[in-house]
């Protein structure tokens, strides 16, 4: 009997892949691997909807588990995984039992970047990347109870939108000067602060965190600036790292994540990287990218599934990305990294507007709020061959 291919990581990527291998008639065995108890489930409803208890567990399940025995996946959750040997092609779990493959797939995700402060540790200080995060944040949410949250990317936000409708009373510490630093001009940051102090919640800019004080459970933040804020919970949203580090002992080539070509194979025989945990080569940016996205978790694990069944395949997306804050959505097509000038298109203070970004005179990512439309025709746009120059005449 032939070895299975099997994937390490039960998320979205996972669970394309399976459905896309099936569809690219891929007819030998599968086994999933997973360390949470769960079957694959969306991630982007745990900061807005599943925070919030609009969206039942179950709800947030990928695939109904008919899925699964439809298409013969053996499923093995809640199981840890201590070592890829790649040598022997298998794969070694925490029990100590081996896994052969004949083909591996790794989609590890990401896991929240630890919060680098005394008393990160302190009870009552939460991450949201799991359904049992939420689950533990959610249990000691209260009207009135005092939140800090720290960091002000698309997480904190997120999350202090949720919690204000809540009734929690939400404060949001950022360390860069403004909201959204890394990932959008001054118009967005301005913006999104002008939305959520419009809402009730407290922002603080430019302003680090010395520690967190508390003996068992934590009481409060104090700021580099002296300030002592008190806190019932905090949360920490200070970004997120690729699980990398199995495929780091195992000796796979690494470059911000697991380092695979443009048909997602890393660099050892037969095995394979998808999703957030993967840096594919982009020619659209120039550069090697990894994405945290649905986009590129769905898509990635088609073009894999190709790759894996024979088919020819370059995978080199027109990055897109959501969020959604109140009754807002925020929408970015493509990578602003490097942009060298901004245009602005619509009524900001009407809440319906976009900004294009510019790396001189190239479109490079378009911001979108409110507007579906722009949404789209930037992708479209960024999608599109460049423009041939017109040769001189002889």
């Amino acid at each position: 009997m032939s070895a299975p291919l099997v994937i390490v990581g039960a998320g979205q990527a996972a669970a394309q892949a399976i459905a896309s291998l099936r569809t690219e008639g891929f007819s030998g065995d599968i086994v999933l691997l997973g360390d949470e108890p769960y079957l694959p489930y969306q991630r982007p409803p745990l900061s807005k909807a599943y925070l919030g208890d609009e969206l039942s567990e179950d709800r947030l399940e990928l695939k109904a588990p008919k899925f699964y025995t439809d298409s013969a996946v053996a499923l093995r959750l809640g199981t840890r995984v201590a070592r890829l040997d790649l040598a022997g092609k298998a794969v070694e779990l925490e029990d100590g039992t081996r896994q052969p493959y004949a083909t591996l797939l790794l989609a590890t995700g990401t896991r929240a970047r630890d919060l680098p402060v005394p008393g990160a540790t302190l009870s009552g200080v939460h991450s949201i990347r799991s359904i049992d995060d939420v689950k533990r944040f959610r249990a000691e949410t209260r009207p009135g109870a005092r939140l800090v949250i720290i960091g002000g990317g698309y997480i904190g936000l997120e999350v202090a939108a949720k919690a204000n409708k809540l009734g929690l009373d939400v404060t949001l510490v950022e360390g860069q000067p403004r909201l959204l630093a890394r990932v959008a001009c001054a118009t967005i940051s301005a913006f999104a602060r002008d939305l959520q102090e419009g809402h009730g919640v407290s922002i603080l800019t430019g302003m680090g965190v010395a520690r967190l004080t508390g003996s068992d459970r934590v009481t409060g933040v104090e700021l580099t600036d002296g300030r002592h804020l008190p806190a019932d919970i905090v949360l920490s949203a200070v970004g997120a790292l690729p699980n990398a580090e199995l495929a780091a002992e195992a000796g796979l080539a690494l470059d911000n994540g697991i380092k695979v070509d443009a048909q997602a194979r890393a660099s050892a025989p037969d095995v394979y990287a998808i999703g957030d945990v993967a840096s594919f080569p982009s020619t659209l940016y120039g550069r090697r990218v990894r994405l945290e996205s649905v986009q590129n978790a769905i898509d990635q694990a088609k073009a894999a599934a190709k790759a894996i069944t024979g088919s020819a395949v370059t995978y080199d997306p027109v990055p897109w990305f959501w969020s959604d804050q109140y009754d807002v959505k925020l929408q970015i097509a493509g990578l602003l990294d490097g942009f060298t000038r901004t245009e602005c298109e619509g009524d900001v203070a009407a809440g319906r507007f976009c900004v294009r970004y510019f790396d001189r005179d190239r479109l490079i990512a378009v911001c979108s709020i409110n507007d579906p439309k722009s949404h789209m025709l930037a992708r479209r746009a960024l999608a599109a061959p460049a423009p041939q120059a017109t040769p001189s005449p002889v």
